[in-house]
């Protein structure tokens, strides 16, 4: 297995997650795909959504996204981050991006992390660190890594290209016809998630 440098604390972290004869093959710190994503899952309790104000709410999520108006919200991110991935409620897409929004809102700082084994592909988030933490503490949680959800590594498939302006962007379809986008900064290097995308098609 090739891991970039910067991805070793990573490949600890996954490797306390797995059984005994499981074996890493490639890891990757990601950002999850920004504009449209996923249906969440199904909420039986929960209204029907309604329509927002067209236009208007359109302009007022532009001028303050705190102001949020149902459909509305979709436009803005379709115009501005395109899609990031799709599926209905309780596709795998949906699960996953479900699980990856609540680690990444609660409090400090996590960073999301894809593993990929001999067996699975996992999504985890590591241990949350404040904005002012030492270097030593973001050490540690880059290998304290909770893991969010796995799918079995033949269930999945992956492309690495370019989408809209970011040229570092791997796709991960589902085979319930689900998927989900992942990136990095443009500054950063695209070689981890290559790994990824290239580990998930290995036979």
């Amino acid at each position: 297995m090739m891991v970039d440098g910067s991805q070793a604390r990573y490949v600890e972290g996954i490797t306390r997650l797995l059984p005994a004869g499981e074996r890493v093959r490639a890891v990757a710190q990601v950002r999850a795909g920004g504009g449209l994503t996923p249906a969440p899952p199904a909420q039986p309790s929960a209204p029907a959504a309604t329509g927002g104000p067209g236009f208007l709410g359109v302009l007022l999520n532009v001028l303050s996204p705190n102001i949020t108006f149902g459909r509305a919200d979709d436009g803005v991110d379709w115009l501005f981050f395109g899609v990031g991935g799709r599926g209905a409620p309780d596709s795998q897409a949906s699960v996953l991006h479900h699980a990856l929004t609540g680690a990444t809102k609660g409090f400090g700082l996590r960073h999301l992390v894809l593993g990929v084994t001999d067996q699975r592909l996992l999504l985890g988030a590591t241990a949350p660190v404040g904005l002012l933490s030492s270097s030593a503490a973001d050490e540690r949680a880059r290998a304290d890594i909770e893991l969010l959800g796995s799918v079995p590594r033949t269930s999945v498939a992956a492309r690495f290209g370019r989408y809209r302006l970011n040229w570092k962007r791997l796709r991960i379809d589902f085979a319930d016809g689900s998927w989900l986008s992942f990136h990095v900064p443009l500054a950063d290097s695209g070689r981890p998630l290559r790994g990824v995308a290239a580990a998930l098609s290995a036979g």
